[in-house]
C-alpha cells in the first residue's frame, strides 16, 4: 500500500498523472466515436499537456520552495532535476510526434498553445502590473474545460478529417459539450480546495465569487446534469453505462473524501485519476457487450 501511495504522489507531483489523463481522454474520443487511433496524436496530447502544466507550475514557484506550506511545492524544489529531465524528454518526443501530423493540425495546436500560454503567462500590462487570463474573474475552470475539450476531442477529430476520414459531426460536437461539463466537474473542486491560497494571491476564482458552499452545490448539480446529458446522448448503451458509472464515482468521491470536513491535499487529485478511470470503465463496458 505504501508503494502505491508513493507512486501516486510521484505521478501527482511530476504532472505525469495529468499527462496520462490527457492521453486517456484522447483515447476515449476514438473509442466513443469508433474511429481508428492515431498514436502520434496521443503522444502529442500527453507531452504538450505535461509541458504546459510544468510551465504553469514553474512560473508559480516561490523563490524559497522549502518554506512553502504546500507539499507539492516543497517536493518540486527538492527534485528540480527530475522536473527538467521530464520536461526535456517530453519536448523531444513531442517534436518527433508532431512531424507525423497534418499541417492543419499544427495550426490548430498552435492556436490552443497560444491560448494556453496567454493563461499561464502574464502578457498584458495593466496599471503597472502584468496580467494573464488567469486573473479574469471566474474564468479559470471554464478555460481549462474548454481547452481540454478542444484538445481531447477537437485534435483527434481534426487530424482524422484532414486525412480523409468520415466524421459524424453531431456525435463529435455532442462529445465535446459532454466533456466540457465533465471537466468542469473534475476541475472546480481544485479551486474549492485552493480557496485560501487564491484569496492570498488575489485570484477571483468561481468559489471565491460564489462562496464555498454554493460552489460545492454547483459541483453536485453539474454531476447530475452530466448524467442526464449522457442519458440523452447518441452513443451506444455500453458507452453510456461507462460514462454514467464514472460520474457516479466522482459524486461518491465528493461525498466520501473531497468535500468532507477532514480534508487531505492529495484527495482532489483523484479527480485527475477519474479522467483515466473513465476511459477504463468505458473500455470494460464495450468489451463486455
Amino acid at each position: 500500500m505504501e508503494i502505491l501511495k508513493r507512486i501516486y504522489y510521484f505521478l501527482v507531483h511530476t504532472n505525469l498523472l495529468i499527462a496520462l489523463a490527457a492521453i486517456a481522454q484522447c483515447a476515449l474520443t476514438y473509442m466513443i466515436l469508433q474511429l481508428p487511433i492515431n498514436p502520434s496524436i496521443l503522444i502529442v496530447e500527453g507531452t504538450t499537456t505535461l509541458l504546459l502544466y510544468n510551465l504553469s507550475l514553474y512560473l508559480s514557484l516561490p523563490r524559497e520552495t522549502e518554506k512553502s506550506p504546500y507539499i507539492r511545492t516543497r517536493w518540486i524544489g527538492r527534485n528540480m532535476p527530475v522536473f527538467w529531465v521530464l520536461s526535456l524528454l517530453a519536448f523531444i518526443v513531442c517534436l518527433f510526434a508532431l512531424w507525423q501530423l497534418h499541417l492543419i493540425t499544427w495550426v490548430f495546436l498552435g492556436v490552443i498553445g497560444l491560448i494556453s500560454i496567454a493563461y499561464a503567462v502574464p502578457l498584458v500590462k495593466f496599471k503597472g502590473k502584468r496580467l494573464g487570463l488567469r486573473q479574469v474573474p471566474g474564468l479559470k475552470v471554464f478555460y481549462i474545460a474548454v481547452i481540454w475539450s478542444l484538445s481531447s476531442v477537437g485534435l483527434p477529430v481534426l487530424e482524422l478529417y484532414a486525412n480523409g476520414e468520415a466524421i459524424d459531426w453531431y456525435m463529435a460536437n455532442y462529445l465535446g459539450i459532454v466533456k466540457i461539463l465533465f471537466l468542469l466537474l473534475c476541475t472546480l473542486p481544485f479551486d474549492i480546495r485552493d480557496y485560501e491560497q487564491d484569496v492570498q494571491y488575489n485570484l477571483k476564482t468561481l468559489p471565491i465569487l460564489l462562496g464555498k458552499r454554493k460552489a460545492i452545490g454547483l459541483s453536485y448539480a453539474m454531476g447530475v446534469i452530466h448524467i442526464l446529458l449522457i442519458y440523452f446522448s447518441p452513443y451506444s448503451d455500453p458507452v453510456k453505462m461507462g460514462m454514467v458509472l464514472t460520474s457516479l464515482l466522482v459524486l461518491f468521491l465528493f461525498k466520501a473524501l473531497i468535500f468532507t470536513t477532514k480534508k487531505h491535499y492529495h484527495h482532489v487529485y483523484l479527480l485527475d485519476l477519474a479522467l483515466i478511470v473513465q476511459w477504463l470503465i468505458v473500455w470494460i463496458c464495450l468489451s463486455w457487450r
